[in-house]
């Protein structure tokens, strides 16, 4: 997406034993190759991963890091072959959230711990084949990454890459699926269980985001006991941050799960005051206050209380040299052009959703002091789309609404603020993918 990923650097938030996805890497973050992830990790075993690989991912609390957060074993075992229908894996890495970059630094840093975990996966499901979905920017690390596996005999089930489309909805599941089977990126009216039942090609599939992949990884390697001694009994390991607004670049930081907020961010109270808020899970999240996140603790439960969520690991700060209102309408007005347009929610009601907030960001004047219905519009819209892509935006503006709500009455009092015409923060890449 629009922001670069050679911007984006790396470090760990201290704790015994820690890091661990990012342990080895130099402060300069060069990729490591397949021998140097042999000197760090060991190489690939397979051996147990049809045994005893299920019972650990269990045991080890691992949950998906893509954004849903769903229990990886529970999810693996729903995915069940038979009837002479062997699994397929799909390494999902499209990455669509603007605001995250930890997926491109993993697949073009560290590689291999992906791929190893792609081959547990397909080791453990029985899986014959294994495709890593990616965009094209990232496509010949990938490859080249693959190409030394194969040369070094790694994996038993050749690995192969797919070129996903650079678009906010190519990554989520029923569309990965859609993509594969030579259709558009576009979500599909099924549910998941029946894409575990019947996805690619018919046949069972396990489409898994590509850190949870690196997490398995290291699970296979160190045990899911090992894996429960960071983060919290609800929330056990670490996770990987992409933060922006904090410093004047994006930082990849990998935390415990249940790491304060202020620690994480190396944030004061005084420092916390320049900023409007905090927007966390990308586009499909939600701002909350400065005083809740200095209040707050890394985990998708704690984040949930605060009518949001951690997503794909995503923490953006808002700094008040900002409109926080524009920078809310940019962001609805490309969700509105991300869309799937195959319902109404998202072919009439982000349209509408996102000409309200950009009257209130631009045009206040116009509302003659009166705040537009979009609370009404957000409650029109959600539940009603045929994806969740509607649900999420509605969610981000709703937030909005309540974090910004001082700002929101300066504007409708004494119009516009001057911010509003300086170049935004939160990402919204130009190019629209989604028709690929």
């Amino acid at each position: 997406m629009s922001t670069p990923l050679a911007a984006a650097t790396s470090r760990s938030v201290g704790a015994p034993g820690f890091p661990r996805l990012l342990s080895g890497l130099s402060k300069s973050g060069d990729a490591f190759d397949l021998s140097q992830h042999n000197a760090q990790w060991g190489a690939l075993s397979l051996r147990g991963a049809r045994t005893t690989l299920l019972d650990e991912l269990d045991a080890s609390g691992l949950r998906g890091h893509g954004g849903a957060w769903f229990p990886v074993g529970t999810k693996w075992r729903a995915v069940s072959g038979g009837r002479g229908r062997r699994p397929v894996v799909v390494a999902n890495g499209p990455e669509g959230e603007p605001a995250s970059l930890k997926d491109a630094f993993l697949l073009t840093k560290l590689p291999h711990l992906v791929l190893d975990g792609a081959s547990l996966a397909a080791a453990a499901l029985n899986a014959n084949r294994i495709v890593v979905y990616v965009p094209q920017r990232l496509l010949a690390s990938v490859e080249a990454a693959i190409d030394e596996r194969r040369r070094a005999g790694v994996d038993p089930v050749a690995i192969e890459a797919i070129v996903a489309p650079d678009a906010y909805l190519s990554g989520q599941e029923s569309a990965v699926v859609r993509a594969l089977n030579d259709g558009p990126a576009l979500p599909t009216f099924v549910g998941l269980q029946s894409i575990r039942d019947r996805g690619v090609r018919g046949r069972p599939t396990l489409v898994q985001n590509v850190e949870t992949l690196a997490h398995v990884a290291m699970i296979s390697r160190f045990g899911g006991q090992w894996f429960r001694s960071l983060g919290t009994a609800e929330s056990p390991g670490t996770v990987l941050v992409t933060v922006t607004g904090r410093w004047p670049e994006p930082l990849i930081l990998e935390a415990p799960l249940g790491t304060s907020f202020k620690d994480l961010l190396e944030l004061s109270t005084q420092e916390a005051e320049g900023y409007w808020g905090a927007l966390l899970g990308g586009y499909g999240g939600g701002f909350i206050s400065m005083a809740d996140l200095l209040d707050s603790r890394l985990t998708e439960e704690g984040a949930r209380k605060l009518h949001s969520s951690l997503g794909p690991g995503i923490v953006a700060l808002l700094p008040r040299t900002y409109c926080p209102l524009a920078e809310t309408a940019r962001v609805v007005r490309y969700m509105q052009g991300q869309s799937a347009g195959q319902c109404g929610p998202c072919v009439h009601g982000l349209a509408d959703l996102a000409a309200s907030v950009e009257a209130l960001a631009y045009h206040p004047a116009a509302l003659r002091g009166h705040l537009p219905p979009i609370n009404e519009l957000c409650n029109l819209i959600d539940g009603r789309g045929a994806c969740r892509h509607p649900d999420g935006v509605a969610r981000f503006v709703r937030s909005a609404l309540v974090v910004f709500r001082d700002e929101a009455d300066r504007h409708l009092r004494h119009g516009s603020c001057p911010a509003v015409n300086g170049p935004g923060l939160l990402p919204c890449p130009s190019s629209q993918g989604r028709h690929q």
